[in-house]
């Protein structure tokens, strides 16, 4: 685990924060210390060595790279908190009228997204599926659950989805959704206490292929429809979700109907104050 501040990471000498739940115990321990998180890392990578993060960024093989920043217990979505989602939604489903119902109830839409197996970390091959022939990215800033349901941090996460499977039927969701590879989590966490106003984040994404930009887009979680505290609300509601769970907030960028992912392309999903996800894209062979 290393504490970025400019291009500059410092690693932090306790080993015990760099397992895939290292995040987690840094919060625990900044409570019991009665600290904010911030402070706390602080004192910890003082005397620190570093490393320069442009480095990690160019992800040279044989040096130090990016990782996945946590390892979650579960990733959580959230679903059609955009007007743009909603439209592109219901473009798209046999159901007609279901997402606009989801879009103005009192009840927004959670659904079960990855385990540990299906998340990829910065520069990892994030999939589409086999069966798909309409597959896009949803870029989405991701909440980090702490011990008692607080968002103690913002990450950035891609929730690669089939549309044409979720659009033949609803009850396709989990297929759609749901499957090795699907889900990319980075590059950093900022701690929520770095961030002044989390409905005031942009966020871009580009999409490459064979190194020409196919598409790029853009939203600022202004346009969310939701308020974070209620997305959580109603995912820990009469639920048991374990410390560093994941929840992603929905997309407000979609690209045209006409797109679809193609095997080699590259996804980059940039979020204000956090940083830049990149992924290659491969799909599994029928």
């Amino acid at each position: 685990m290393g504490l970025v501040e400019d291009d500059r990471v410092y690693l932090l000498r306790d080993r015990r924060y760099g397992s895939g739940l290292g995040f987690v115990r840094l919060l625990r321990d900044s409570l019991r210390k009665g600290v904010g998180l911030e402070k706390f890392i602080a004192r910890l990578r003082d005397g620190s060595r570093w490393i320069s993060y442009g480095e990690l960024e160019r992800n040279v093989p044989g040096r130090p790279r990016l990782v996945i920043p946590i390892t979650p217990p579960e990733v959580w979505g959230a679903g059609v908190t955009y007007q743009r989602s909603r439209e592109a939604r219901e473009l798209e489903t046999k159901a007609k009228g279901i997402y606009d119902l989801v879009y103005d109830a009192e009840r927004p839409e959670i659904f079960f997204k990855a385990t540990p197996s299906r998340c990829v970390g910065p520069y990892e091959t994030a999939y589409i599926r086999s069966d798909t022939s309409w597959a896009v990215p949803e870029p989405e800033l991701a909440l980090v659950l702490g011990p008692d349901h607080e968002i103690a941090g913002f990450t950035v996460g891609n929730d690669l989805s089939a549309r044409d499977i979720e659009g033949e039927n609803p009850l396709y969701l989990p297929q759609a959704k749901i499957y090795r590879g699907s889900c990319a989590l980075g590059p950093a966490i900022t701690p929520r206490e770095s961030i002044a106003n989390p409905m005031n984040i942009e966020i871009k994404m580009r999409i490459f292929r064979r190194g020409v930009e196919v598409f790029t887009g853009s939203v600022n979680t202004s346009k969310m429809k939701r308020r974070l505290e209620e997305l959580v609300e109603y995912l820990v509601r009469d639920n048991v979700i374990p410390a560093g769970t994941v929840l992603l907030t929905g997309t407000g960028i979609v690209p045209p109907d006409d797109f679809t992912l193609r095997d080699g392309d590259v996804v980059e999903i940039e979020a204000e104050g956090i940083g830049v996800l990149r992924n290659p894209i491969s799909q599994y062979p029928r």
